[in-house]
């Protein structure tokens, strides 16, 4: 899933809890949810929040 988000233009970090199964992500303004949520579903990923 970094590898999907990192991909995007306008995200600025990615920080994988594999342990606590969460992901923190900065983005850019330019970066809409909607290309977040599917980049993390693309990748076999549930988005919760």
């Amino acid at each position: 899933m970094e590898t999907a988000l990192r991909n995007l233009d306008g995200v600025n970090r990615v920080d994988a809890d594999h342990d606590a199964e969460t992901v923190d992500v900065v983005l850019g303004d330019e970066v809409s949810d909607d290309e977040v949520n599917a980049a993390i579903e693309q990748a076999g990923y549930d988005v919760v929040a």
